[in-house]
């Protein structure tokens, strides 16, 4: 080859391949989860999520606990809205012991699962504006789901881990007051909406960093079990609380919030677009609140039911949460096995990641919305 030839030949450069830790002590690993990264050069060609870090045996913890006591096992997985956790587990344990929960209680119940979604995609949105490099959303966020954790306070004395919602129905009732308050906040939040589009939704850079990264086609989201808005995101119309409707949702009108691409972007826009949603859930439950009691009678403090089996799921914050139990006639629960949407939408970051770029890996990893308690329950 002569020298004017090499000069202008295209060079084909050969990188070595690298192994690396993400996590699980990363600050931007969102919990303690560590995913190993082959790559080369800065494109990542194996991505291997590695869970179990915060690993505490709920469902082993149950076979040994009474049903009430369960409830609280159920704050700890999804600690940031932990309001369906409670749920979910009640509604499965009724199935098999019975019970007929009040209509009021099935209103407060919708209310304040709708206001703790509200409070996790509060934190999404803060949080995944820092991951892309925003960091002014993330206090505006903070104010508002303060204000919300506050509510819960008022109402219940916790800001996390509530064990509000009990069998038969919820532990104290909503006062006027409470009411009256919440309704405050509503009409405060509604004008924060458009803030929030104009800060981080609609922000050139927010969507260059996201629009077109990690797509999930429609396909490949139901092949992996996907729910919630990673689901909703790939333009997938399922959200249990239409699908197969629980404490009365059926009566409630409200959208579901679709994507389109399945990128990043939709994601993140889906769970914004609920914060709407939820904020019109509530606004009803609190118009229509029936009078009553807001705890079923005959609730016995040591539940025995007879030897049998149920499944109950809910529309959670991250996605479409089960509990399947299984009754031998004793005080604790014979098996408890719990479905959580982070562990199975979080198995995809193996497909999801190969063939991306090492700056998108925080991007994609936070448009998931995992929550570590959720994986390892």
């Amino acid at each position: 080859m002569s020298p004017e030839t090499a000069a202008t030949a295209p060079r084909e450069f050969k990188t070595d391949t690298l192994f690396i830790n993400l996590g699980p002590q990363h600050p931007s690993t969102h919990g303690v989860l560590r995913i190993g990264l082959t790559i080369e050069g800065e494109v990542i060609t194996k991505a291997v999520p590695d869970v179990g870090y915060l690993h505490r045996g709920t469902s082993k913890l149950a076979e040994v606990r009474g049903y009430h006591h369960c409830v609280v096992l159920t704050d700890r997985w999804d600690y940031v809205s932990a309001m369906p956790n409670n749920l979910v587990f009640c509604l499965a344990a009724e199935k098999i012991l019975g019970l007929k929960v009040p209509p009021r209680a099935d209103a407060i119940r919708v209310a304040m699962c709708e206001l703790n979604r509200l409070a996790s995609h509060l934190l999404f949105f803060g949080t995944y504006g820092i991951d892309t490099g925003a960091i002014t959303p993330f206090l505006y966020a903070f104010r508002e789901r303060e204000m919300i954790l506050d509510l819960f306070e008022m109402v219940c004395g916790a800001r996390l881990t509530y064990n509000y919602i009990r069998l038969g129905g919820v532990m104290v009732d909503v006062t006027e007051d409470w009411i009256a308050k919440c309704r405050e906040f509503l009409e405060y939040f509604k004008p924060r909406l458009d803030e929030y589009d104009t800060l981080l939704s609609f922000n050139p850079i927010f969507m260059a960093r996201t629009q077109g990264i990690g797509c999930i086609s429609k396909e490949v989201a139901v092949n992996w079990g996907l729910s919630g808005a990673n689901l909703r995101g790939s333009g997938v119309n399922y959200d249990v609380r239409k699908a197969d409707p629980y404490c009365g949702y059926d009566q409630y009108q409200f959208d579901i919030p679709l994507g389109k691409t399945g990128s990043c972007w939709d994601r993140y826009y889906c769970r914004v677009s609920e914060l709407r949603q939820s904020v019109r859930i509530v606004e009803q439950a609190l118009d229509k609140l029936p009078a009553g009691p807001f705890m079923a009678t005959g609730v016995a403090k040591v539940p025995k039911p007879q030897p049998g089996e149920s499944y109950a799921h809910v529309e959670a914050s991250r996605g479409d949460l089960g509990i399947y139990l299984v009754a031998d006639g004793q005080a604790s629960p014979y098996r408890m096995h719990v479905k959580a949407p982070s562990f199975i939408n979080l198995a995809i970051l193996q497909e999801l990641l190969a063939g991306r770029k090492v700056a998108d890996v925080i991007a994609v990893l936070g448009s998931i919305d995992i929550v570590l308690g959720e994986v390892d329950r």
